[in-house]
């Protein structure tokens, strides 16, 4: 593994760093921000997955969560959004291919060589973690912004027990009615219902929900609202009595400036489950 930067950061160290991954078949980069206690022994973490044409930097730079972090004592990874490289497919499309992975294992011609995101953030990037780093792997929470909210509700709901809290800032929540979701699942996974509805927060929270506690921001200005479906993910949430609440915040869009807003909140809530 590659050590691309590490700069002094509250204490601790945000660091970026490049692997070869055997799973998306090239090199893969990620942000992690360690707290000062991760010098002293392994340190809860929080998963921050970012949304379509993000790669590992933005919410690295621009969320402004690494101070709520610090003072939490909690390590933040920030994965990259997709496989990227020389040979690695893509699309004219903001939307598809490279920057979108969509958080799916790709079925599909061409992207089945390489676009494995659900593999990568659910096993690979873990265990490369926790066997690197100074990382509690009984200790996770995840939380992510659109596309990356659908990957962080999706994960922690197909993975029972690991996540002990999960949020998310204007997550894609139901993205099989959805052309931000429609699309994807059209190139990646081909017409197989099935598959498509393992990645469809709404479909889940129906089935059966989050077995934790659950925090997800929606802008009421949000410009990509249609797209999102909030509606459709409370509605479920309701019905399955789901421990958790979603909260529309008034005036608020889908950029950075939002999610900063209520990063601390974010980071708060899952230290709770995190140290509980």
């Amino acid at each position: 593994m590659e050590t691309v930067s590490e700069n002094r950061a509250f204490g601790g160290v945000q660091g970026v760093y490049r692997h070869t991954s055997a799973v998306c078949n090239c090199d893969m980069t990620f942000g992690l921000f360690l707290p000062a206690e991760a010098a002293d022994g392994p340190v809860p973490v929080l998963w921050f997955l970012s949304g379509l044409t993000c790669t590992h930097e933005n919410a690295m730079t621009k969320a402004g969560a690494q101070s709520w972090a610090a003072e939490q004592g909690i390590a933040l990874v920030f994965p990259d959004t997709s496989p990227r490289g020389e040979g690695v497919a893509n699309d004219e499309a903001y939307d598809l291919g490279q920057g979108a992975g969509f958080y799916v294992n790709a079925t599909q011609a061409p992207w089945a060589e390489h676009f494995r995101m659900w593999d990568y953030v659910s096993d690979e990037l873990p265990a490369l973690l926790s066997d690197t780093f100074a990382i509690d792997p009984e200790r996770q929470s995840v939380t992510g912004h659109s596309m990356g909210g659908h990957g962080a509700l999706t994960l922690a709901m197909r993975h029972p027990g690991r996540f002990r809290s999960v949020s998310a800032f204007a997550p894609i929540a139901n993205p099989t009615a959805s052309d931000w979701g429609r699309k994807q699942f059209d190139a990646y996974l081909g017409a197989d219902e099935a598959t498509r509805a393992a990645h469809d927060a709404t479909l889940l929270m129906r089935q059966g929900g989050f077995d934790g506690p659950m925090l997800i921001d929606q802008g009421t200005e949000d410009q990509f609202f249609d797209l999102l479906r909030p509606q459709a993910l409370a509605e479920a949430m309701a019905a399955q009595r789901q421990d958790g609440v979603l909260r529309m915040q008034k005036g608020y869009d889908h950029s950075y400036f939002f999610i900063s807003t209520f990063m601390e909140d974010h980071v708060t809530f899952h230290a709770e489950a995190l140290y509980a």
